[in-house]
This record gives structure tokens, sequence and C-alpha cells, in this order.
């Protein structure tokens, strides 16, 4: 076998676990975003589930703070469960420029 054939085998061994490895070294870092990647691939028993209820609090306050440094928005993390807000983000992201942000909002449930 040659050098180069040996290297290219090499390559092809090493390249899917340095994939594997990206997302989990990002989940052990200190930002919010990690904190949302910890719960990566985890199923849970119902919205009861005490694993659930911290995934959703840790998405409610990161989604919070990303749509108001996105969108200048201040939003209640109480009031919308995560999956709302990440609903209001991408309204957001396509509303039109004269469009106001209280019509994509009323249509939410925590904002009546």
């Amino acid at each position: 076998m040659s050098s180069k054939e040996l290297l290219w085998l090499l390559t092809l061994a090493v390249i899917p676990g340095v994939l594997i490895s990206i997302p989990t070294l990002h989940a052990q870092g200190k930002g919010p975003e990690s904190q949302i990647l910890t719960y990566a691939g985890k199923q849970y028993s119902g919205t009861q589930d005490p694993e659930y209820i911290s995934y959703d609090q840790a998405l409610r306050e990161y989604m919070v703070k990303k749509i108001e440094k996105k969108f200048g928005i201040a939003l209640d993390p109480k009031q919308y469960s995560g999956f709302d807000l990440l609903e209001i983000e991408a309204l957001l992201k396509f509303k039109k420029a004269d469009e106001p942000a209280d019509l994509v909002l009323k249509q939410f449930p925590g904002n009546q």
C-alpha cells in the first residue's frame, strides 16, 4: 500500500469521528445554545416530565434573548411556550418591513 493510499484511508477514518464530536464539543460551552444542545436527541414521556420542563425553560430563555437581540422585541418567557417562540421568530423573519410586530404576536395565546 502506498503512502498516498494510507493517508487517504487515515483521513476517511478520522473525519467521521471529528464530525460526531463537534456537537458534543459545542454543547460543553457555556452559552445559552449549549444549554439547548444538552437536550438534543432525548425523548420525554410527556409535557409533565421534569426533563421536558427544564428543556422547555431553557428553550424559552434562549429564544426570548435571540428575538430581543435580532428584532428588538422584548417578550416574557413565561407567556409563551418554547415552540411558540420558535414560530414567532420564524414569522418575524418573514413579515413585511412596514408590518407591525403586534400582528404576528396577537396570533399566539400568550398575547391576548
